[in-house]
């Protein structure tokens, strides 16, 4: 039983980590409805940033955030403004050729920058064991979990409560109803995009201390990103932090219990599972971003 609960909770904090990768993406599809493939490269970009600043500055990873999600919403904005705008009324594989590419084009820069060297944030604060009774978390997680958490209710409420956040939703449920209430659609575009990145761009501060950065290191959490978007629902935000503890808890129990090379197969399967089955996702609610 013991064994158990360890393993929740780390499929818990696992769970986080994904949930704030995801939150971004599904922001991004929600309103503009574009599949971003270079999602994972961005988070690549923020974790190369945080070792930067860490290892040429002395920054805390946590500091590093601040200039980060800065950079992170910046580099959106330019993509957006760029590259997917341009393209909003091509055919949507003309979109996804277009991420891809960037995405292909990022790892190569990467490449040819950094090498294919690991390059790790050293935080051993981050890195201390919080005894929870018997049960043992890293400070790092607790911290992500937190972040996770006030992530999601703080960006509800900004799509709630303020004049912005309401045309954010009103362009996401209806483009050219917006564009008839006055709503600059170009513009909400581009600063979703930008907020997207910027989520990952806190992702990449609460990562690194923990994931070495590498130019591939967003494969990895992109691919399991699509997941959680596609579990939770496409466009929901609170539906992107559940389904990202769903595949945290999955991920943690099919490693222990079935084999850690096969735990990628578990959750593929069910990602397979909910596009034959419910292809609206288990928290899908509808049109636009909650």
């Amino acid at each position: 039983m013991d064994v158990l609960i360890q393993l929740l909770i780390n499929g818990i904090m696992l769970g986080s980590m994904y949930a704030i990768i995801s939150v971004g993406l599904t922001l991004i599809f929600g309103v503009i409805r574009v599949v971003n493939f270079a999602h994972g490269e961005l988070l690549m970009i923020g974790m190369y940033a945080v070792y930067l600043l860490c290892a040429k500055m002395g920054l805390h990873p946590y500091v590093a955030a601040f200039p980060v999600i800065v950079l992170l919403f910046l580099t959106g904005v330019l993509i957006q403004r760029f590259i997917i705008q341009p393209l909003l009324d091509a055919d949507e594989h003309i979109q996804i050729f277009a991420t891809v590419g960037l995405s292909t084009a990022l790892v190569n820069l990467a490449l040819m920058v950094f090498g294919a060297d690991l390059y790790s944030v050293s935080s051993p604060d981050i890195r201390v064991t919080v005894k929870l009774g018997t049960y043992n978390v890293l400070v790092g997680q607790l911290v992500m979990l937190g972040a996770a958490v006030t992530l999601v209710v703080g960006l509800h409420a900004f799509m709630q409560k303020t004049a912005l956040g309401r045309a954010i939703r009103a362009t996401a449920q209806n483009r050219n109803a917006a564009l008839l209430m006055g709503v600059r659609v170009n513009r909400i575009y581009i600063f979703t995009f930008g907020l997207g990145a910027a989520c990952v761009g806190l992702a990449s501060a609460l990562v690194s201390p923990l994931f070495p950065a590498t130019p591939t290191v967003g494969t990895y959490f992109v691919l399991t990103a699509f997941v959680v978007v596609v579990l939770g629902g496409m466009r929901s935000m609170y539906g992107a932090f559940w389904g990202a503890m769903i595949i945290g808890l999955v991920d943690s129990l099919s490693a222990y219990y079935i084999a850690p090379d096969l735990k990628e197969v578990v959750y593929f399967a069910i990602f397979i599972l909910i596009l034959i089955f419910k292809p609206t996702g288990l928290f899908g609610f509808g049109r636009g971003t909650e």
